[in-house]
Parts: C-alpha cells; structure tokens; sequence
C-alpha cells in the first residue's frame, strides 16, 4: 500500500505543501464552556451552534453605560466586580435597555464571574436574542487570564505542512524533505537513540505568538509512524510512552536533499538560512543524504550546535577568528 493510500485520512483534510494556506480555526461556545467548567444558566440555546473566532475578551463596562463606539461583538463577554456592581446601581428599566443595547450587538455569549446571577429581566433579553449566559466561581482576572490562554491555545493559526517532527535533546526539530527521502526513518532512528516523536508525516504548526510555533500530529495518526516496505508502526505501543511527546515548541528545520553532484551545499555555516511559516521564521539547514550518511547523528549535531548558538558559542565564527589570528601572526602583527 502507498504512502499516499496508508495516510489517505489525513492527506485528504490537512496535508498541505510545505509553507501551506493558513486555515481559519474556530470553537464552539460548548467546546469552550467545557473546558472552562461554565455552568448554563441559558440552557434553551444550543451552545454548539455558536462558534468562536475571535481570542481576545471584554469587559463590557462602557458598553452598559452606553458606549458604543468601537465595540467589537465577537468577543467573549465577561461581567465581573466593577459591572456587577454597576447593573445593581440601575433602575429594572434601565438594567434592561442597559442589557438589550448589549444582546442586539449579537454577542456570542455573556460570562458571569464569581457566581454572580442575573436578573429575571436580563435573563429573559437572552433568551428573546437568543444570547447564552454562563457562569463561574472564579475571580474575575484569574478567569480572564486562563480563559485568555485556552482560546489562544485552541484558536492559534494553524497550518498543516508535509513533515516529521521529533524532540532532541529538549529542541524540536521539524524535519523536511521529498518523499521518500528518509525523515520516517531518521526520526525512527532518533527514537532508537532516546528522542521523542512528536508527529510523523502530517505536522501541524500553531502560533502561539510572535516567538512560538508549536507543532503536534493531528489526531488521526497521532503515534503512528509509516516506514515504506514495512507498514504503519505505533512508537508508542511499540517503545513505550518515554518515546512518544503530544506537542513541541519547534525550534529549528532540518531539509534534507538527495545528493547532487556538482550542487554546492553551506560547509561553514556562516549565514544562516531561515524557513518562515505563519509569519515567524526559523533558522533551517539543508543536509545533502546520500549513500552512508548516518542523518541521525547529524540532526543531533546540529540540534545540538543550534543550542550552544544560543548560548552564545558559535563554532563557525571560532574558526574565522582563529583565522584571522593566524594570519595576523603570519604578517608578524
């Protein structure tokens, strides 16, 4: 069976050439009051039918007051002390237009922090606009802070790229290359040597921010690695869960490309070359294979040799200054 035909699942929904679209990711409300722990106060509409796009929140205090200006209606509303407190302070006539100004913006959902009810009143605006209310104990920023995180987490633009993804040495390393190349059986080979898979064949990458990009299989082949002539193989089942990882910050790129003759591949490395997905690049290094080449052990080199960059040494700009101290000392100065 081809390669094509073992993963048709996952080709047909998200692989993507390398440097693929970017997809517009949404969550239901449901998804959401789930993961939060929210209680429904609204329980007549149907949280599943509302999809959330939008990861900012509000706090909908000008808006009460009147305020309009500038209101963005997609995002998550969330009542805490200041409004609470607010609303208690109006009229039932004027909580009510405070309310019906807010529901007739078509707001996905409204969150009641810290326990807080509503009034019959507002209770029956959104039922009438069809607007969810929801509910929890928690404090308002506390609520804010980890609600903020799981819609980055769950909303983060995604693209799903061709591609092996493994941990070595606490880097992720996205490895890339033609089918048939060998990443399955470098990252196969990594295993045997301690490193972790993270996603084999299809790897999807989020943007968490400007500095992370995140990669972890999709949930179809999530474990499972393909090697040609033998079939598909669970890491997991087979090495166990050490071997196995569900996401990794990725950190670098490794291309690999058959060998060529004559073709002038980078020997010392002293411009870095960068590969850019979702806005954000990472330093990528082209590795010719070919006959005898062990790319196991040369992705742990560079793995390794990124890390110590980072930590300031930089071996090719060693060798320059050794160098230049030579040839100094040639020309006696």
């Amino acid at each position: 069976m081809s390669r094509q035909s073992n993963f048709a699942v996952i080709n047909q929904v998200s692989n993507t050439p390398e440097g693929g679209d970017e997809k517009k990711i949404t969550i239901s409300l449901e998804q959401v009051a789930r993961d939060m722990q929210l209680v429904n106060l609204t329980p007549e509409i149907a949280l599943s039918d509302i999809l959330i796009d939008n990861m900012d929140l509000n706090r909908p205090a000008l808006q009460l007051t009147g305020f309009m200006e500038h209101f963005d209606p997609t995002r998550i509303q969330i009542v805490g002390m200041v409004e609470h407190e607010y609303v208690k302070s109006l009229s039932g006539e004027a909580r009510c237009e405070a309310f019906e100004r807010l529901f007739q913006a078509h707001i996905p959902c409204l969150i009641l922090a810290r326990s807080f009810e509503p009034a019959e009143d507002v209770l029956a605006l959104a039922l009438r606009y069809r607007i969810p209310i929801l509910q929890t104990s928690s404090p308002t920023s506390l609520f804010e802070a980890r609600l903020l995180r799981q819609l980055e987490i769950r909303l983060a633009p995604m693209v799903a790229i061709h591609g092996v993804l493994v941990d070595v040495f606490g880097e992720g390393v996205l490895i890339l290359g033609d089918s048939g190349i060998g990443k399955s059986e470098a990252a196969l080979e990594l295993i045997k040597r301690g490193h972790r898979l993270v996603s084999d064949d299809s790897v999807e990458i989020r943007r968490y921010s400007e500095r992370e990009l995140v990669g972890r299989s999709p949930e179809v082949t999530k474990y499972l690695m393909e090697l040609r002539g033998i079939g598909v193989i669970d890491v997991k089942a087979l090495f166990g869960v050490e071997c196995v990882e569900d996401e990794k910050q990725i950190s670098m790129v490794i291309r690999l490309e058959a060998w060529e003759q004559g073709k002038v591949f980078n020997r010392l490395n002293m411009k870095e070359e960068y590969v850019e997905y979702l806005g954000n690049k990472l330093v990528c290094y082209t590795v010719p294979m070919s006959p005898g080449r062990n790319s196991a052990i040369i992705i742990e080199s560079a793995a390794v040799n990124f890390r110590q960059k980072r930590m300031g040494y930089d071996a090719g700009k060693e060798l320059e200054r050794r160098v230049m101290e030579k040839m100094m000392r040639d020309r006696g100065l």
